[in-house]
């Protein structure tokens, strides 16, 4: 299948990927762990036939909305972080595709069920395990962990040192938000052509409206009154692992970055600003655009500072 054949069902999983899933639909997209671009079944042969020299320390990558994994490729090449992370660090880098139409809550518990069995699969033994996730990709992990760590007793979770979140809305996405209020307004207005619009808009997929306010529960979603998130998540981030986060402004002087954001994603969201939770480090890069953050050498630098930074013992 070509790249851009599948963007095309990427980016029409991430419109209305939980019909796609509800319906059976051939099109959907099914979690699954590729390396090379290609699939890797998550099974010990398969494994240890795609990772010629597995390393102890594995590092999970998550894209966002609309995406697949060629999101970490720089511009021009089939490379990217998962790739320079196996040269600089000596580990062994994974990405994930996913069906990003899906609700948070439910690509976290799918995430959760992947990581159980790629410990389980994996040529040597995993010691060491950093996630990193774009945008989406950052809650999905941080549903995972509630997952996981609900559960009881996990194979892969005390095995987590760090999360890096690359532009990840932690507070929301504003525009989705807004997009929540359009669309309540255009159905309540007493004109059909105008209602037809505004129910053709709630169409769009759980992942999309979850992202308004960060819902990682199922009682997040639950909520049926419009509302702008609080400063406060209700889940907050996981002890016993350090958060590290990376944040795009457009501006590079500095000016203005909570009115402009990296475009997508407003500052105090992607940092976090006011999170009563310990966070390791946040790194703002000036100039990056929320496109930008998942393929850019600044960034990259943000990444390899998380790795520097010492962690919490591995089991």
């Amino acid at each position: 299948m070509g790249e851009k054949l599948e963007l095309a069902i990427a980016i029409l999983n991430g419109a209305v990927g939980d019909y796609l899933a509800k319906t059976e639909n051939g099109l959907r997209t099914e979690m699954s762990l590729v390396r090379g671009g290609a699939i890797v079944p998550v099974d010990r042969a398969s494994l240890a036939a795609a990772v010629e020299a597995p390393s102890a320390h594995v590092v999970v990558f998550l894209h966002g909305l609309m995406c697949t994994e060629t999101i970490w490729n720089y511009p021009g090449t089939s490379s990217g972080y998962p790739e320079l992370l196996e040269r600089d660090r000596a580990v062994t880098s994974l990405t994930v595709r996913y069906n990003t139409g899906l609700s948070i809550p439910e690509n976290g518990a799918l995430f959760d069920g992947l990581l159980r069995r790629l410990v389980e699969a994996y040529p040597v033994p995993i010691t060491t395990i950093t996630i990193v996730g774009y945008s989406m990709g950052g809650l999905v992990a941080r549903a995972a962990f509630h997952t996981a760590a609900s559960a009881g007793e996990s194979p892969w979770l005390p095995r987590v040192v760090r999360a890096i979140y690359v532009g990840t809305p932690h507070r929301g996405a504003p525009l989705e938000r807004v997009g929540r209020a359009v669309t309540k307004l255009l159905e309540a207005i007493p004109d059909p052509v105008t209602r037809l619009v505004g129910e053709l808009a709630e169409l769009r997929s759980a992942g999309v409206k979850d992202l308004g306010d960060a819902d990682l529960r199922p009682e997040d979603r639950a909520k049926t009154s419009l509302r702008l998130t609080s400063a406060e998540h209700p889940v907050p981030l996981l002890d016993g692992l350090a958060h590290h986060l990376v944040v795009g402004t457009l501006t590079r002087d500095g000016s203005f970055p909570e009115l402009f954001g990296d475009a997508i994603v407003p500052v105090s969201s992607a940092s976090f600003t006011g999170a009563k939770w310990p966070i390791a480090s946040v790194r703002v890069c000036p100039g990056l655009s929320h496109t930008d953050l998942p393929r850019h050498p600044s960034v990259y630098d943000a990444l390899l500072e998380a790795f520097d930074t010492p962690e919490r013992e591995s089991p």
